[in-house]
């Protein structure tokens, strides 16, 4: 049987929001099968729980936000993604997040201090079927047309793969890698996705702030690009960082249907608010999809029964 994943023990990060520029302590825990993974924000007078379902989502404007039953308004916790892509690079299916503010800490702007974070804690097979999200025919969803069409698609495919198509017209950007395949089922998560970090453009920054967004970036948890160039004086991490990125948080986006994915994934400029827009559109039409198990680990796709090697 393929069984289901929690963490061995506990473990703590303490950081800022990328956006609030709050400091925030997360403390990860085990949770028992079948449970999800649940946020609780432990900072409210009376503690809430948010579990990560597609329907959960209340906000995309920058990054992926949470709240009970997806109100709008309600206790939220928000920039969800990163630490949900090294969830499923890791194959975690259940776990606790106690974290004391509305926002995930951004770390180092990727999920690699995550799965350092989740590895440690190490890794435990429970005594349960994990149960996949098993796409049955092809979903699209597409907004504008010409030059400015935005789209993303989810096809058929026994593992889960991805491919994202950036296309910033910016000289910096162009000079890096515009398209990114990359196949879950290789097991290099950690090696060629989980490193990628957010980006973002000077000649945006001022705008953003002034709407309370990027309060916690600098050059340490983000790439940050000029009109002209990488102003990082480490550079990139990958030559196609910029477009791994994107990668890495389709992964963690499409995670949050509550079941790793088994599909193939496509997507052309877009983000946050398609993902999730894509997966609403998957889950209303039950003809599109099934849930299934494997009680024989050799039916399953390849890469999915194996742990991944520690650090």
């Amino acid at each position: 049987m393929l069984q289901q994943r929690t963490l061995k023990s506990l473990t703590r990060a303490v950081g800022v929001g990328l956006h609030s520029g709050q400091k925030v302590e997360m403390t990860l825990r085990p949770a028992a099968p079948n449970s999800g993974i649940v946020f609780r924000r432990i900072d409210l007078p009376n503690p809430v729980d948010i579990p990560v379902r597609f329907d959960s989502v209340s906000e995309t404007r920058m990054a992926s936000t949470i709240s009970p039953g997806g109100q709008p308004g309600g206790p939220k916790v928000q920039t969800i993604e990163h630490l949900m892509s090294a969830c499923a690079g890791l194959g975690l299916d259940n776990l606790y997040v106690d974290i004391t503010a509305d926002e995930v800490p951004i770390l180092d702007g990727s999920s690699a201090s995550f799965v350092f974070l989740l590895q440690s804690a190490g890794i435990e097979l429970q005594n349960a079927p994990k149960r996949f999200l098993r796409v049955k025919k092809t979903v699209e969803v597409r907004e504008g047309e010409g030059s400015t069409l935005l789209w993303a698609r989810l096809e058929p495919y026994h593992g889960f793969k991805l491919t994202f198509q950036i296309d910033f017209n910016h000289p910096a950007v162009d000079a890096t890698g515009q398209q990114v395949s990359f196949d879950m089922g290789s097991g290099r998560y950690k090696q060629e996705i989980a490193r990628a970090r957010t980006f973002g453009f000077t000649k945006d920054v001022e705008a953003m702030r002034s709407r309370g967004l990027t309060l916690g970036g600098s050059m340490d948890n983000a790439i940050v690009i000029d009109d002209y160039r990488v102003l990082n004086s480490d550079g990139l991490r990958y030559d196609d960082e910029i477009a791994k990125h994107k990668i890495l948080d389709a992964i963690g986006d499409l995670y949050i249907a509550g079941s790793p994915l088994l599909a193939a994934y496509t997507s052309f400029k877009r983000g946050h608010a398609l993902n999730n827009k894509l997966l609403r559109t998957l889950l209303a039409d039950a003809s599109a999809f099934d849930y299934v198990t494997f009680e024989d680990e050799k039916l399953a796709p390849a890469g999915f029964a194996e742990l991944a090697p520690a650090w």
